[in-house]
């Protein structure tokens, strides 16, 4: 496994040189998710409880470290992360089952014989 620490670290001195090489780039990410944290119907505890759950499902280990850090700030505890974790398990293999249905739809759509044309 990772030191999350050191990780944590490292990967923000690696953003900051991207944002060096793509200063809009970075700016438009920042505002991004500045954005989505100025909300007022959700708490801090629950978004990064989201932000966990979305960081497990699109696998970035960025957004985990992070994110687990402004959890514990936020006072979420380690069985509400592992609900939170839950809900993204069962999510990712429904949304699995989901697109293997859509991708056989499109196979069957596209190995489909032509249909007749009338005259």
């Amino acid at each position: 496994m990772l030191d999350w620490t050191t990780y944590r670290t490292e990967l923000k001195g690696r953003v900051g040189d991207f944002g060096k090489a793509a200063p809009d780039a970075l700016r438009g990410y920042v505002a991004l998710a500045g954005g989505a944290a100025k909300t007022t119907h959700l708490d801090a505890r629950t978004r990064e409880l989201i932000s966990l759950a979305v960081a497990v499902t699109t696998r970035c280990d960025g957004c985990i470290t992070t994110h687990v850090d402004a959890a514990i700030k936020a006072g979420v505890s380690r069985e509400e992360i592992a609900e939170a974790l839950g809900v993204a398990i069962a999510m990712n293999a429904g949304a699995a089952l989901v697109y293997s249905a859509r991708t056989l739809d499109c196979f069957e759509q596209m190995t489909a014989p032509a249909p007749a044309v009338a005259e």
